[in-house]
């Protein structure tokens, strides 16, 4: 990977950052403590509205895996704010993605990687993060995926 920052690289993938989204409830984006910080799971969106949809009635792999990605592209504007800038990021550590999914659907970790792998595309070795992919019978306001993150930072 090419020295160039985590930002340049997402003009070059052509993804521009969105703001931080408003938490829903009564918790906060993100959260730091010491070197670490923490992102709130953020659903999957298309258009600016809920991506609705569940793995294996509705959505097949393939979206499951745009879904995922998308919701990565939310995660990096949150990192952001919340890092003082994408180069403050030393590594993505831990990814956890829920995957609204009917009981036969076994594919969690193929949708998942649309955010993993955009992680590694925009932070290179330091985007390799351990991770966890799990199928639940719902997720809040119908969205097909929700993920969080925990990062270290300088």
């Amino acid at each position: 990977m090419s020295q160039t920052s985590p930002l340049a690289r997402l003009q070059a993938l052509g993804i521009t950052l969105p703001p931080v989204s408003v938490p829903a409830a009564a918790y906060v984006p993100f959260a730091r403590t010491g070197n670490l910080i923490f992102l709130s799971g953020h659903i999957a969106k298309r258009d600016g509205k809920v991506w609705v949809g569940q793995l294996g009635k509705d959505i097949g792999t393939d979206e499951g895996r745009q879904a995922a990605r998308a919701v990565a592209i939310d995660l990096l504007g949150t990192l952001h704010v919340a890092a003082g800038g994408l180069d403050n990021v030393k590594r993505i550590v831990k990814v956890m993605s829920l995957v609204n999914s009917t009981g036969e659907f076994t594919e969690q970790h193929l949708v998942t990687n649309g955010a993993s792998e955009l992680f590694g595309e925009v932070f290179g070795e330091a985007g390799k993060h351990a991770r966890s992919a799990f199928g639940v019978a719902q997720i809040p306001l119908g969205a097909c995926v929700e993920i969080e993150l925990i990062a270290e930072v300088d």
